[in-house]
């Protein structure tokens, strides 16, 4: 590498290769990596889970396992963090490197104050460098770090704890901690994908402003292509390891040259390019039997300690018709879900009325409504959480079959089989344990298991938001497939509009437990009529660049 190279970079990577060392043999993580970031640059690393772009970005703050074994050059700021000491990597984290990490709650200590562990680094930094640092100065830079990052009264809730904060607080907060010491580099680690859309607009506004003021550089993690096309000034496409591409952000988008860059960008829901309710003007399921109706429906969760209860819904109303699929949106906190565990029996109704498959569910008793819990299926957020790892995937698609019907040892497994193949699984995968399954075919088999026993109705809770973009694909497609072959009703919940957009023909839009807007699909994404339905379309990025620029300009117009 050039002294000239490395002079005008503020990161350079050099034929970077990263093995681990697993009881089945060596596994190649990263393959002959080389990429440079500019001063001020922001690059993102695209890719599906399993490409190294994660491998990639911990190996530039060495934070890489024992069992991983590198080699090539990584230059942060002059310093190879491959080949220096532990003591001199100490130095470089957080002076030269900082990393914003994808989930702020568990990257945030809860027994101490936010301002406490912003100061933290300070700390750390000033000692190594045979200083000090009083508790008022490292309280002021904590301070100060706040209110670079937009967070109000920094004063005051400097010494708040972190569960004090929102999810978009809560980034802003590690956000802050990264910038305590004015770092050339910045890793963001899929820094919005638990954030609502929203919020995630006001994160990458954030990111945006840190480049711009302070002249970070920042590395982006993300399979996002949204987000990439918001924010990114270049683009780093990985497969298995490799860089198979690699242009600026336009050139990308409009031109992408490999077979992989192409499919990945096709595969990215587009708001209005594949509606389900494209050329709909009313109703399609208008005069079906109505399997869910829910009238005012309220449902609070009671205060503790004296305190007062909290409204999670107030006085909704729609229906859901046979053969319908109803999309319900909006952000973290909107009650969406608490709507969706409701109807399940899950959660319950304290006012108003809720009848699911003509059964009341205000003050039900679950011995009543255990009869209809076999035709309402439920699709998880997170398959991993929902599986008993130590079920086998066909013991656990085949728990509803062994609960709810008489069936033989020899019907169930014929069944199984017959629901594995129709989520496009072969029938051998039955003997395989979830941790032997990637994320999508978990999300399958998942799928597979709420079909057992042909319900009339589906709830789906954010089934694909854990997903990369070309496994969501894949599991939006079959779903849609699915839906047409059995017939069933469904309540599709996220936070995702695109997604909502392709599977639902009909959309409510929730906001602070009210239903602010209902309506056929394609009208309410096309020309939505509330101002927080309007706010929450413009602030979904989409992945064109120069489109994007001017949603971002028009979303700025909204909130101002």
């Amino acid at each position: 590498m050039s002294e000239k190279a490395a002079a005008n970079s503020v990161l350079d990577i050099e034929h970077l290769k990263v093995t681990f060392a697993t009881d089945g043999g060596d596994v190649k993580a990263v393959d002959d990596v080389s990429l440079s970031v500019a001063p001020g640059e922001v690059v993102a690393i695209v890719g599906e889970s399993g490409s190294g772009k994660t491998v990639t970005a911990k190996t530039i703050l060495g934070l890489l396992p024992e069992t991983a074994l590198s080699s090539g050059t990584v230059l942060v700021s002059g310093h190879d963090v491959v080949s220096i000491s532990q003591r001199e990597l100490r130095a470089v984290r957080g002076r030269d490197v900082s990393m914003v990490f994808q989930e702020p709650s568990t990257a945030l200590n809860p027994v101490y104050s936010v301002g406490w562990q912003i100061a933290e680094g300070l700390r750390a930094h000033r000692a190594k460098n045979g200083g000090k640092i009083s508790r008022k100065e490292a309280k002021a830079a904590a301070i100060e770090a706040l209110r670079k990052v937009g967070m109000p009264e920094p004063e005051k809730r400097v010494d708040y704890y972190p569960h004090q904060f929102s999810g978009g607080q809560k980034q802003r907060v590690v956000i802050a901690a990264a910038l305590a010491l004015n770092p050339s580099l910045i890793v963001a680690d899929e820094p919005t994908t638990a954030l609502d859309v929203t919020v995630q607009a006001e994160i990458l506004e954030l990111l945006r402003d840190v480049r711009d003021k302070f002249g970070t550089s920042i590395v982006l993690i993300t399979h996002n292509m949204g987000v990439v096309a918001d924010l990114a000034d270049r683009v780093v496409v990985m497969y298995k390891g490799d860089v198979v591409e690699e242009a600026s952000a336009k050139e990308l988008f409009a031109a992408p040259q490999q077979e992989y860059t192409k499919n990945l960008l096709a595969a990215v829901p587009h708001l209005g390019r594949h509606s389900a309710s494209q050329g709909q003007t009313e109703r399609a399921h208008q005069d079906a039997e109505v399997l869910v109706s829910a009238r005012d429906l309220v449902i609070e969760y009671p205060g503790r300690f004296g305190r007062a209860g909290f409204r999670a819904v107030d006085e909704v109303s729609f229906t859901i018709s046979a053969g319908e699929v109803f999309g319900l949106v909006g952000e973290s906190g909107s009650g969406k879900t608490t709507i969706g565990r409701a109807i399940a029996g899950l959660n319950r109704t304290t006012g108003g009325s809720l009848q699911v498959l003509g059964y009341e569910m205000l003050n039900f008793k679950e011995r009543s409504f255990k009869p209809h819990r076999k035709d309402i299926g439920f699709v998880f957020q997170d398959p991993a959480a929902s599986f008993n790892p130590q079920l086998k995937i066909g013991e656990c698609v085949a728990e509803p079959l062994l609960i709810h019907t008489s069936d033989s040892p020899s019907q169930v497994k014929k069944r199984v089989a017959e629901l594995l193949e129709a989520v496009q699984l072969p029938a051998s995968y039955a003997d395989r344990y979830p941790h032997e399954l990637s994320g999508g075919q978990r999300q399958r088999a998942s799928l597979a298991r709420s079909l057992a026993l042909n319900p009339k109705l589906l709830i789906a809770d954010e089934p694909t938001s854990a997903l990369d973009v070309s496994v969501q694909a894949k599991v939006l497609e079959l779903f849609k497939e699915i839906q047409a072959e059995f017939g069933f009703a469904a309540l599709f919940i996220s936070h995702d509009l695109a997604v909502v957009d392709m599977l639902s023909e009909w959309v409510g839009v929730l906001y602070k437990g009210k239903l602010v807007e209902e309506g056929i699909g394609s009208q309410v994404m096309g020309d939505p009529q509330h101002e927080y339905t309007k706010r929450l379309i413009a602030s979904l990025p989409v992945p064109d660049p120069e489109q994007q620029a001017r949603r971002r300009e028009a979303h700025r117009g909204l909130l101002s």
